[in-house]
Formats: C-alpha cells, structure tokens, sequence
C-alpha cells in the first residue's frame, strides 16, 4: 500500500473590500500547482482570526507553505514605516503571523517564499532591510519594475538543502523584491546569497524542525524547471522523508552577514 500524500496548507493572499468589489481571498496557481506536482496535496487557508479553528486546521496538516506576496508592516515591530513600503492586507497579516508562531510552536515543517521567508525570519527573532536600494546601496538590482522575470546570480552554500537542489556552484533565480533578511534569526543559517551579500536563502539548524525559506519565487512563471526541487524536498519532509541541513547534523553556529 503506497504512502498517503502529504496534506501541504498555503495561506491565501486577502484584498478587502471596495466600494466596486467585494472582499475576497486568492492564491496564485504556481503554489499549488508546484504542491500537486512534487508529490502533495494543497489545502488552501483563509486568514482566520480564531485560534482555535487554526489549530484544528494544522492539527490535519504535514506541513505549511508561506506564500509571497506585499509587504510586512514594519510598524508592528516598532520600525517606522518606508514610502516604498506596500503593506499586506491587515487582516492577511495578522494572520499570517498567527501562522508562523503556531507552526514554529508544533514543529510543522516550513517552506517560506518571498515575504514568507521574511516573515519567517522575523517570526523567529530576525529583522530585515526595509529598502534595499537606501539600505545597500551598493546591492545589485533586486527588482525591475518593467521586467517581472528579472533574474539575478546565487551562491549556495555547501551541505545544505540548496545544494541539494542546485548542485555546487552559482546559479540564477527570479527576484522581485526591495525588502531583505538583515539579521537571521537564531536556529538558523543563511544557505544561498547574491554576490553582493543579500541573503536569499535560510534553513532551519533545530534538529526537530524542517524549515526553509527562499527570497526568489520558484512557483513562479519565471522560475526555472530545476526550481520545482525545492518544492519537492519539501514534501518528503512533510511526509517524514528528507533529513535536515548537512545530513542531520545541526550546525554549530549560523552564518551571518
């Protein structure tokens, strides 16, 4: 009898109400596709408020994908907020924090992308850039406006999950962002940067906990055929399968910039 999927949850993007359009929730294709492709079964979230109906609703799940999206409140974490910030929906937010906590809490494994990722960071005691281009002035382009399949270099660090999607050496993703993981929260390490130092991968170094985050999109249009790796490293943690960074040793110390 073969094993049962892995049941993945994706938390749904928001947009409130309008006074030509209702509210309504909405998820872009990529992620579930990119589930029901490498081996999972998607199960779309909706922002609740209650709790308890989150916690029954991950009592049922093997894992939780944190999708992309605008941008996180800087204000909630007592920084001011940048004029280059769009901020998510409140009410997607609130719950997306919600999320994270409860996940990290039941040791449910994580897979962030984009301002998943940064959630995740900051969820777990990190902070982040609020502007690259005022912050690092010296960074690359991590955002074309006119080209949303921009693309930039990786260097991925060795015996780590990346590695095990990419192989050794430099490779090329998708970016669209102008925010970034500054300090790395502890329990993790930066696994894949730019060239010009922007963190654009983490990884959990707890032994009890699978989670990654990406700041490139790999369920994207854009993305490359490789990408779909990353999506399916996850689900064999979901289901118990996959060992942790450098073959389940935790690391010493994470790296940081």
């Amino acid at each position: 009898m073969s094993q049962a999927k892995p049941l993945i949850g994706i938390n749904a993007d928001y947009r409130a109400a309008k006074k030509d359009a209702p509210a309504f929730s909405f998820l872009t294709a990529g992620y579930f596709d990119s589930v029901v492709a490498a081996g999972g079964i998607p199960v779309v979230i909706p922002p609740l408020a209650d709790e308890d109906d989150l916690e029954r609703v991950l009592h049922m799940l093997d894992g939780i994908i944190l999708t992309g999206g605008a941008d996180l409140d800087p204000r909630r974490d007592g920084f001011m907020l940048h004029p280059s910030i769009r901020t998510l929906d409140a009410r997607r937010e609130t719950f997306d924090r919600m999320l994270v906590q409860m996940a990290a809490r039941k040791r449910i494994p994580v897979f962030g992308i984009g301002v998943g990722m940064q959630l995740l960071n900051l969820s777990q005691g990190g902070n982040l850039f609020l502007h690259i281009p005022e912050d690092l002035p010296k960074a690359v382009p991590h955002k074309d406006p006119i080209d949303p399949a921009h693309r930039h270099a990786l260097e991925v660090v060795p015996g780590s999950i990346m590695e095990r999607v990419y192989g050794e050496g430099e490779i090329r993703v998708n970016s669209m962002h102008h925010m970034a993981v500054d300090e790395i929260a502890p329990g993790f390490m930066i696994t894949a940067r730019c060239p010009d130092g922007i963190t654009e991968c983490i990884e959990s170094i707890r032994n009890d906990w699978f989670a990654v985050g990406v700041q490139f999109h790999p369920e994207s249009e854009s993305a490359s055929a490789l990408d779909l790796r990353i999506f399916e490293e996850f689900i064999l943690a979901a289901g118990g399968e996959v060992a942790q960074t450098s073959e389940g040793e935790e690391a010493d110390e994470p790296i940081l910039l």
